[in-house]
């Protein structure tokens, strides 16, 4: 298994991302600490991946809220012995179907401060301890909304190159002291969509979409008209997170098939 012996966090556990990415790390050997606002979807999780034989503590924990993260963190170092993963998969509040000229400036700017917030935080304290042991992976997601031009997506694509930039420079400070920042880049996912069949935005298309419409319309964009999917991005994070990706760092894996072309 690619991360037995691997001890794991995941903020924003709870959230169809995170869970997804926790239980592929559970699959490949890691003991997990998940880390989220709402309990229930947190126990959830936990449930899912201890029905095979898998390990999970929860904790409700507020990823803006730096103490909080802070004496997270260090809880799990003290019961876990290190921490070898940390993984953030917290929301950012995205406000979709608005064009910027009608849109207040609270629902464009909160996606974008509180990606970058739950950034910092969450890698500033995952960092103080990886150096310790001069070994470490910290992980993020972020989609093609930083790389493409797309209308009526708010603050998304800001707080997306905003986590990537981020990113690169938590990547250049703490190579020296062996410690990895990549991040997953990836497509719409079909199965975060929110909102029934007749709920999506019209992304500049001139009317609102339902959800196979939507799918459809992201597909594409694409160079293979697939989209990333939660298997995808599972097992993405659990190869990029092991010892097989050690020569990866300050750089995106991309998912997005062929919808943001290497450069």
């Amino acid at each position: 298994m690619l991360l037995e012996n691997k001890v794991a966090v995941v903020y924003g556990a709870g959230g169809v991302v995170g869970g997804a990415v926790a239980s592929a790390f559970a699959r490949e050997g890691a003991g997990l600490y998940l880390a989220g606002r709402t309990e229930e979807s947190l126990k959830r999780v936990a449930r899912e991946i201890a029905a095979p034989g898998g390990k999970a503590e929860v904790a409700v924990v507020d990823a803006l809220d730096e103490a909080a993260v802070e004496r997270h963190f260090a809880s799990v170092q003290a019961a876990a012995g290190a921490v070898d993963i940390c993984f953030n998969a917290v929301s950012h509040g995205d406000v979709h179907g608005t064009p910027l000229l009608t849109m207040p400036l609270d629902d464009f700017i909160r996606p974008v401060l509180t990606a970058v917030r739950a950034q910092f935080l969450i890698t500033k304290a995952a960092a103080r301890h990886m150096v310790e042991r001069r070994s470490g992976v910290i992980l993020a997601i972020t989609a093609a909304t930083a790389r493409q031009s797309i209308p009526e997506v708010g603050g998304t694509g800001v707080a997306f190159d905003a986590i990537e930039s981020q990113c690169r420079q938590w990547a250049a400070e703490l190579g020296p002291s062996g410690v990895r920042v990549v991040w997953l880049l990836t497509t719409g996912i079909p199965e975060a969509l929110h909102g029934g069949d007749d709920a999506q935005p019209a992304y500049g298309t001139g009317a609102p979409m339902t959800r196979d419409q939507l799918v459809r319309w992201m597909s594409d964009k694409t160079m293979l008209h697939r989209l990333t999917t939660l298997a995808d991005v599972g097992r993405a994070a659990a190869w990029i997170a092991s010892d097989a990706a050690a020569g990866m760092t300050g750089v995106a894996m991309n998912l997005t098939y062929g919808a943001v072309p290497t450069r």
